[in-house]
């Protein structure tokens, strides 16, 4: 009697899976596997996981990073067996594994890296590496040049576990997702709902008795904390954000650029959830506890 192995992918999946990393089956060009009939643009609703939750409960993996599962009955179910069969890689949910990933397209991507941000776990690609932290956050492309920030609602390729140890998810890393949601890119506008904000920049704090690194450092920092509350928390955040700031511009004669500061403050809240109606009062409110009008 003939024995029917099981895909070569989902030997792999299945170890992954049993170590608490949702997997899912990938294409050979790296792509999610296509939605079935029903779920087709996004026709049933969507997952419960997904940003917009929805009510689909389909057997197939459909629906990209959000079909990621740990449940071994599912991965070797006929549905998702007959995508092991046509699988080209293993995809995996970081953000569901507990980690994020920065990806690092190119050379030039890598150099920066190991310029800018601290050593952890890193995984070779075929032009690049994967830099693997302990936690989790957004998951933005294109916050610079070749890098792209992989962690909730994304998956990433199985490329093997890596070498080195894993560290903790740097603000460093969080605040690139703040500036890629805050700013403009290439003339389109931003990543959020929020219209687009100009940024904070000595010109127009001709006032304030602060260096400009002193003052961008403590915004980046708070920014950072801002866009850490994934979950829930990020409007309280803003507001402690917005009173600490201009709690530090009480004794400049002014102007300081409050109001650009607020915007972004106001924009990072936004990038995770939060209604902006809800975050710009929040900043208001921060502004006013300080003493201080924006």
């Amino acid at each position: 009697m003939t024995q029917h192995l099981p895909p070569a992918h989902l030997g792999v999946a299945l170890a992954l899976a049993r170590r608490g990393v949702p997997v899912l089956p990938l294409r050979a060009d790296k792509g999610p596997m296509g939605n079935c009939p029903a779920c087709r643009d996004n026709a049933c609703g969507g997952r419960p996981g997904m940003k917009v939750p929805g009510p689909c409960l389909c057997p197939s993996p459909c629906h990209a990073w959000a079909a990621a599962t740990t449940d071994v009955e599912t991965l070797t179910s006929a549905a998702w067996r007959s995508a092991w069969r046509q699988a080209g890689a293993v995809g995996y949910h970081p953000g569901g594994a507990g980690v994020t990933v920065v990806d690092l397209d190119n050379q030039a991507a890598v150099t920066w890296a190991r310029e800018n941000l601290p050593a952890t776990r890193t995984v070779a690609t075929t032009r690049g590496q994967h830099w693997i932290y302990r936690g989790t956050m957004t998951s933005p492309n294109g916050v610079r040049p070749g890098v792209d920030i992989k962690s909730l609602m994304a998956y990433a390729r199985w490329l093997g576990p890596g070498t080195g140890t894993t560290a903790l998810l740097p603000d460093a890393v969080r605040a690139l997702a703040v500036k890629e949601e805050a700013t403009p890119s290439s003339g389109l506008g931003v990543a959020s709902s929020s219209p687009v904000r100009a940024t904070w920049d000595r010109h127009v704090a001709t006032g304030c008795r602060h260096t400009e690194t002193y003052v961008r450092t403590a915004l980046t920092n708070g920014l950072a904390r801002i866009t850490a509350c994934v979950e829930s928390g990020a409007g309280s955040q803003a507001f402690a954000v917005a009173r600490f700031l201009a709690a530090q511009h009480t004794g400049c004669p002014g102007p300081c650029g409050l109001t650009l500061l607020g915007q972004q403050i106001t924009a990072a809240a936004v990038s995770v959830g939060v209604p902006e109606p809800y975050a710009e009062r929040a900043v208001t409110r921060g502004f006013v506890a300080a003493g201080t009008v924006s």
